[in-house]
């Protein structure tokens, strides 16, 4: 469980805090100012923060807008007394989940904290500092309480399945499924089959009866991850089941009803696919109910130290070491960077870091980036040690090359031209199994 950070100048009142809030089963961290606090949020994922109102220099208020600014959407209890309600409602208008006015008592707060992590549970699955960014999650929160289709658009990594679990979460289908299907990973022979199931001995090979997936999503939600990468003939098909909202299996001999709310993404731009005849127009308006676009993380850089902060959490808990976040430098370097592959390559490159990182902060030398530009100033120290990174996973991956990009995060290409680059000298024990495996 995340720490809750308490920020008061009164040494007593923080102690007080402390104790009552570890007694709800919490580890806290206590700061002393607004200041203190703020580099605090920048070193570790909190789950609740816990701000006195009138403090010297940096007021509750004044706080609150910086997280607002740097953080984003972290759960926000502010704690007033009696000559200041005004300023407990101008914290709330400013994004603070509650209010507590002194004195009160231990179940005063235990309801408050019970309370504040209850409704912003949902809030905190998707991470964001980005002012964009929250209009799209407050315009997903609106829409989760219809069936309208939605269609989620953006480039690969910038975590539009996210989104759309967040949608499902949300909604009045959340007891029942969530079923995510991705059209670019299942071969267009297999891709009807599994969407709307088979009867045994519909085709060779079918020797069982198979529920497809909107059968499974019955009363629930499915998404139909990279849309734009089906097949024209099986777009039809699927044209029909928004129309009639029912699916025929390969070989049964009547139509099931189905009760399926459904949300789309794509990388792609679908209004030019339809424009060049590789997407159906009509089915492009029947997913294009509900538009959302997610921007690249390269437009939301208040994003990347946040999701790096937490992908070291992340990390550091996986591989049992205690890192506590990262540089100056780092950071800048990160923000920087272009992203192509966004969240997911920036989640990779933590990763990455994490391994190799040997003390308790995240510095440059400790990044592996692929771009050219940003790497050009790199020491020979993170080459030595990115040489023997990639080195000694293709030892373990016994020279296959597709699977120590995996692990790497990486492309093979890239592997391909760094194993280039050292002259192909190979530690003991590997071999070249390139050819074969990759």
């Amino acid at each position: 469980m995340k720490p809750v950070l308490v920020v008061d100048d009164d040494p007593q009142m923080g102690v007080a805090l402390k104790n009552a809030i570890q007694r709800l089963g919490y580890s806290v961290v206590v700061s002393n100012s607004g200041q203190d606090a703020m580099g605090k949020l920048y070193q570790h994922n909190f789950s609740l923060v816990v701000t006195d109102m009138k403090m010297p220099k940096m007021d509750g208020l004044m706080f609150l807008r910086e997280i607002r600014k740097t953080v984003g959407n972290l759960p926000v209890l502010v704690i007033t007394g009696f000559g200041t309600v005004e300023n407990a409602v101008e914290a709330m208008k400013e994004g603070a989940q509650d209010y507590l006015m002194k004195p009160f008592s231990y179940d005063i707060l235990k309801k408050a904290i019970e309370a504040t992590m209850t409704r912003t549970t949902h809030e905190r699955e998707i991470l964001t500092a980005s002012p964009e960014m929250k209009k799209i999650i407050t315009t997903a929160d609106n829409l989760a309480a219809s069936d309208i289709t939605v269609l989620i658009q953006g480039e690969s990594g910038t975590g539009k399945e996210l989104l759309a679990r967040h949608i499902h979460r949300l909604s009045s289908r959340a007891k029942n499924a969530f079923i995510a299907v991705n059209c670019a990973a299942i071969p267009d022979t297999l891709l009807e089959s599994e969407l709307f199931g088979h009867e045994r001995g519909a085709f060779t090979g079918a020797t069982d009866k198979k529920i497809g997936k909107f059968e499974r999503a019955q009363a629930g939600t499915i998404l139909l991850d990279e849309i734009g990468e089906m097949s024209i003939i099986l777009q039809a098909k699927l044209l029909r089941v928004l129309q009639e909202r029912e699916i025929d299996r390969i070989g049964g001999k009547e139509p099931i009803a189905i009760d399926v709310r459904v949300i789309a993404t794509t990388n792609k731009d679908l209004y030019r696919e339809c424009k060049e005849g590789r997407f159906r127009e009509d089915l492009f308006y029947r997913l294009n109910v509900f538009p959302i676009k997610v921007p690249p993380l390269r437009e939301r850089p208040d994003d990347i130290a946040l999701l790096a902060v937490y992908f070291i959490e992340k990390f550091s808990g996986i591989s049992g070491k205690a890192i506590k976040g990262m540089n100056t430098g780092a950071i800048n370097l990160l923000r920087g960077k272009q992203w192509r592959g966004n969240v997911r390559e920036l989640e990779n490159v933590i990763q990455r870091a994490v391994f190799l990182c040997k003390g308790a902060d995240i510095g440059t030398d400790d990044l592996l980036l692929e771009d050219a530009s940003v790497t050009e100033g790199i020491s020979g120290k993170i080459r030595d040690m990115e040489k023997e990174l990639i080195l000694q996973t293709l030892k373990d991956m016994h020279g296959n090359k597709s699977k120590a990009a995996k692990i790497l995060g990486i492309s093979v290409r890239t592997i391909r031209n760094k194993l280039h680059e050292y002259g192909k000298i190979f530690p003991a024990g590997y071999k070249d199994n390139d050819a074969v495996n990759s």
